[in-house]
C-alpha cells in the first residue's frame, strides 16, 4: 500500500495510485508560525477585529469564513493615491521562542507519509481588496495602474520576506497558499489583466519557494478560474485546490492534467449547509469520483482547509471517498 505522500505523487504524475487521494490527507498544514499565532483574527461569531495590516475583519455566524469590513470608518485605503501613507506591513522580526511550537510541529511530521506546508493567506489580490474594498481594487486596476503596481510590489516584497522566515525555520517541502481569483461563474479580471498585475508577483513568490526546496505548491481559489490555469502552470502551481464544478473539470484534466492537478469538485455549498444529509454527501462524492477519475484529480470539498462549516460534513465526505476507492480502484486491481 502506498503512503499518503506516494499516492499523491502517483495521482498528480499520472501514475498508478492505489486509491483516491482523500482530501487533505497528504499535507500537514502548519498554522502556528509566529505570524499565525500573533496576528489578530476573528473567531467564529466575532466582529470588528483589526489585524496587523489595519484591516478590520468579522466572522458572522453561519458564514464559512471571515470578511473585511469596508465602511468608511474601517477601510484602510480610502484613496489609492495615498496608500503609502496608510499601508503598513506587519513586523516579521519575531523572537526565536515564538518559533518553537511551529518548529516542533514541523519536525514531528513523518515526511515519508505527508508533505509539510505553512499556511499563507490572504494572497496578493486578496490583500489589495482587503485594504480598500473589492470594487475599489478592481476599479483601481483600470484607473490607477501605476499605483496598484506599486502597492502589489510592496505586498510581494513583504511576502518574500515572510517566505524567507518560513523556509529558514520550518524547511517546508510544500506550501498551501490562498488567493481567490473569481466568483463561482467568472474570474474577477480578464486573463490579460491578471498577467499584467499578478502573474509576475506569483512567479517570484513561488519561484523563491522552489529555490528553497519546496517540492509541492498548492494554490487555493474556490472559484471559477479555468481561464487562468495556463498562468497557474506558468507560476509553478502543482495543485489547484478549491476548483468548483463550474470550471468544466473533465476538460481541464484532459487539457492540462499532465502539468497541474485539480483538487475539489465537490462544491462546499452543495453539501456543507445546515440541513445536510449523508445521502447528499454520498451522491456528490460518487458523482465527483466517477466524473473526474483518480488521475490529476483529488476529491475534496472546496473549503480552504481540512474543515467544514457544519459539524460532521468533512468527515462524512472523507468516509465516502474511502468507499469510492473500494468501489472504483481497489475493485479494478
Amino acid at each position: 500500500m502506498l503512503t499518503k505522500r506516494q499516492n499523491l505523487l502517483e495521482t498528480i504524475h499520472g501514475g498508478h495510485p492505489d486509491r483516491f487521494v482523500n482530501q487533505y490527507e497528504f499535507i500537514h498544514i502548519i498554522l502556528a508560525d509566529p505570524l499565525g499565532i500573533t496576528e489578530p483574527y476573528p473567531e467564529y461569531g466575532q466582529t470588528n477585529i483589526k489585524n496587523g495590516w489595519g484591516v478590520t475583519m468579522s466572522w458572522p455566524e453561519g458564514t464559512p469564513g471571515p470578511f473585511p469590513v469596508h465602511d468608511n470608518a474601517h477601510k484602510v485605503v480610502k484613496d489609492i493615491e495615498e496608500w503609502e501613507q496608510v499601508v503598513k506591513a506587519p513586523n516579521l522580526n519575531f523572537p526565536e521562542s515564538l518559533w518553537e511550537t511551529a518548529i516542533a510541529e514541523a519536525e514531528s511530521v513523518n515526511r515519508q507519509e505527508q508533505f509539510t506546508a505553512p499556511f499563507i493567506a490572504p494572497g496578493i489580490f486578496e490583500k489589495t481588496h482587503n485594504l480598500m474594498g473589492i470594487e475599489e481594487a478592481l476599479i483601481n486596476l483600470y484607473e490607477e495602474p501605476e499605483k496598484m503596481h506599486d502597492l502589489i510590489k510592496y505586498l510581494t516584497e513583504w511576502e518574500l520576506e515572510y517566505a524567507r522566515t518560513l523556509c529558514d525555520h520550518l524547511h517546508p517541502d510544500a506550501i498551501f497558499h490562498h488567493d481567490d481569483w473569481g466568483s463561482q461563474k467568472s474570474t474577477f479580471f480578464s486573463r490579460d489583466m491578471f498577467q499584467e498585475f499578478f502573474l509576475d508577483a506569483y512567479k517570484e513568490i513561488y519561484g523563491y519557494y522552489r529555490e528553497r526546496g519546496v517540492e509541492l505548491i498548492v494554490h487555493h481559489s474556490d472559484s471559477y478560474a479555468a481561464t487562468l490555469v495556463p498562468d497557474m502552470i506558468d507560476m509553478g502551481v502543482d495543485i489547484w485546490q478549491g476548483v468548483m464544478t463550474t470550471n468544466n473539470i473533465p476538460e481541464l484534466i484532459k487539457n492540462y492534467g499532465k502539468e497541474i492537478s485539480f483538487m475539489g469538485g465537490i462544491n462546499s455549498a452543495t453539501v456543507d449547509h445546515p440541513g445536510w444529509t449523508r445521502e447528499e454527501v454520498h451522491q456528490e462524492v460518487e458523482r465527483a469520483c466517477r466524473e473526474y477519475g483518480s488521475l490529476y484529480f483529488i476529491p475534496n470539498t472546496t473549503q480552504g482547509l481540512a474543515m467544514s462549516t457544519f459539524e460532521g460534513v468533512y468527515d462524512a465526505v472523507s468516509e465516502e471517498i474511502d468507499q469510492m476507492s473500494k468501489k472504483m480502484i481497489k475493485a479494478s486491481n
